[in-house]
């Protein structure tokens, strides 16, 4: 598996197919295998012609981990991005994120639109611009000796995801008590490179794509009908939308 390092952090990506490149951010406590290989995105732009480009997050699956809280805000985990984009020699690239990879993905388009050909955020709405008020309790959870000891139901889904996956619970702990990990409404309205908002219709985490998409000029929405935010991820819906944008966009 390739990895660079980003100053003492390392990384770990993989780079498959040919053509113009797609970067790949995965959500919280997932990682480039969950998100994107197993469901098969790599597989479907591959086929499309697209050079796919995905990277483990600082704190998760083979990249480096971490335990300070500051070092998971959005501008730094954002860097990581833009650092694989400087590895690869790659001046753009279209950038799909989904979760927490949509809120990366958010700040990359506000603070490095010369280095994205256009933005897909995925699975996150609204909440692109609002702090979640329950880090805390999923912190606690994740942190807790054993999940049999989370009371609060949503936290316990988050715990339990972090064990589907083998994650260190210590690390997305950190991750999830860094307060900057949003951007303003005003760096969301101020993107403007092609952008596609996508989220599941039952999805009680992303918020309104809808708003999101009406911050964000030019946007464009697509709902992905009776998926909530688990399963909306690997959706044949998002995959065909997905694939049109990135045909349409200039």
């Amino acid at each position: 598996m390739p990895s660079f390092r980003h100053g003492d952090i390392e990384i770990a990506f993989l780079d498959e197919g040919e053509g113009e490149p797609i970067v790949l951010v995965h959500g919280f406590a997932s990682n480039k295998e969950f998100n994107w290989v197993q469901p098969g995105w790599v597989s479907t732009l591959t086929r499309a012609g697209r050079r796919v480009i995905a990277l483990d997050n600082r704190g998760h699956g083979a990249s480096t981990k971490l335990y300070d809280v500051e070092a998971y805000s959005v501008d730094k985990m954002g860097s990581d991005v833009i650092a694989l984009l400087d590895h690869l020699n790659i001046e753009r690239a279209d950038v799909l994120g989904y979760s927490m990879g949509g809120r990366i993905t958010g700040y990359v388009a506000s603070a490095h639109p010369d280095r994205v050909r256009s933005a897909i955020i995925g699975g996150i709405g609204i909440r692109l611009t609002i702090s979640a008020s329950n880090g805390e309790k999923i912190a606690a959870a994740l942190e807790a000796p054993s999940a049999t000891d989370v009371t609060d139901a949503h936290a316990l889904g988050f715990r339990l995801f972090a064990e589907q996956t083998k994650s260190d619970r210590r690390a997305l702990a950190a991750c999830m008590r860094n307060p900057n990990r949003t951007i303003t409404r005003e760096a969301a309205a101020s993107i403007r490179v092609p952008v596609l908002v996508a989220t599941g219709t039952k999805d009680d985490i992303a918020g309104s794509g809808q708003e999101l998409a009406a911050l964000i000029p030019g946007a464009k929405l697509l709902d992905i009908p009776d998926r909530d935010h688990m399963r909306a991820v690997g959706d044949p819906v998002f995959k065909k939308g997905v694939l049109e944008f990135l045909a349409q966009r200039p």
